[in-house]
């Protein structure tokens, strides 16, 4: 039986991401079984929940390193992975959960001491350096997984080329319930919302330049309304200049980042590339709100016939598809959409997750 669990995160829980938000999802949903759950990310600094009940650790100096096309907020400690480890050991726990294990270096000591049944999740799409140059060191870190899943087709993919694992294909969870707890409201102007990193692959630039074309030709306004940080962000601000129809929010706490799903006439998702899947979108249908997406793998998987695409890249097609989404909208509509997110339920993942939890013990302790 499944009683003690440790979620650990390569990634600082400080900085907004996907690979956080399922750690944090996933605390909260293992909590409310009465699991006891002990979550292990970078950042020393950082004190805060997270609204997890769960036991938060934090380790080493937070650095923001390049990968796959973003920065990634993770720490290059060979103490803080040491000191990582022992904690999983005072902890004790039933099985330790490594999300994008690859990824140096806080799960590192503990992957390859492999002292407790693993589990681990990967969510990359897309291969690169970072996986064609240490695939050696990965190899051997890979002894370390007991059962091996995958976020998505593309994710899959990506690490068996990689290093040749072949995963259980899952997806990305999330609190379905929690984005309606707002009340939905619509303001007199029209209102995009983007949420996500600033940089440069998520395609930002893209939604700036389409909504500026469409409110310089005098049409019915356009407000986007951008939530997120990032290395892109001086650069965005500059490309906006002083147009007051493009506001920087920053990066905002979860519950205010879901206010303004439920306020936003329809979401905007421009990555150009990269996406292993695209959970924003699911969100936002969750909050009965339109999704415009560029038509790129990841998105084209979650949306299945619930968002509007456009060529990614191309500003002139997101603002066609903006006019598309919006004249189209009905509550049929949003109401088939959100019961389309609801299969992605955190509820469902952590179902598929203890029987593959349970799996794990079980290897483990044969090879023992």
């Amino acid at each position: 039986m499944i009683q003690r669990v440790a979620l650990v995160s390569p990634y600082a829980l400080s900085v907004f991401g996907g690979v956080q938000e399922q750690v944090l999802a996933m605390s909260r949903e293992l909590t409310r079984r009465d699991v006891e759950v002990l979550v292990l990310a970078p950042d020393h600094h950082d004190h805060g929940s997270y609204e997890s009940p769960a036991r938060i650790a934090r380790f080493g100096r937070r650095l923001s390193m390049p990968a796959n096309g973003s920065r990634a907020p993770l720490t290059l400690s060979p103490r803080a992975a040491r000191t990582a480890r022992r904690a999983i050991n005072e902890f004790s726990p039933d099985v330790v959960h490594y999300h994008e294990p690859f990824a140096p270096l806080l799960g590192w000591a503990a992957l390859h001491a492999h002292e407790y049944p693993s589990v681990a999740t990967f969510h990359r799409n897309g291969a690169g350096p970072a996986l064609s140059l240490t695939r050696p060191l990965l190899r051997t870190l890979a002894h370390g997984i007991d059962v091996a899943t995958a976020v998505s087709d593309a994710a899959a993919t990506t690490i068996a080329r990689a290093v040749g694992i072949s995963p259980v294909v899952l997806f990305n969870g999330f609190e379905t319930d929690r984005f309606t707890e707002s009340l939905r409201v619509r303001d007199a102007d029209v209102v995009l919302v983007y949420v996500g990193r600033l940089e440069e692959r998520k395609g930002v630039k893209v939604a700036i330049s389409a909504v500026r074309s469409h409110n310089d030709r005098g049409a019915e306004q356009w407000r986007l309304v951008i939530i997120g940080d990032g290395p892109e962000r001086t650069r965005l601000q500059a490309q906006a200049g002083h147009d007051d129809s493009i506001i920087f929010e920053g990066a905002l706490a979860d519950a205010a980042k879901r206010a303004w799903l439920r306020r936003a006439n329809a979401l905007l998702a421009p990555s150009l590339r990269g996406e292993s899947f695209g959970l924003t979108l699911l969100e936002a249908m969750a909050s009965e709100t339109a999704v415009v997406a560029s038509d790129i793998e990841g998105y084209r998987d979650a949306a299945g016939s619930n968002a509007t695409l456009f060529r990614a890249g191309d500003a002139s097609d997101l603002e066609r598809a903006v006019s598309e989404a919006l004249r189209g909208e009905t509550e049929q509509g949003l109401a088939l959409a959100r019961e389309h997110a609801q299969r992605w339920s955190m509820s469902s993942l952590v179902n598929a997750y203890f029987d593959l939890y349970s799996q794990a013990a079980g290897i483990f302790q044969q090879a023992r």
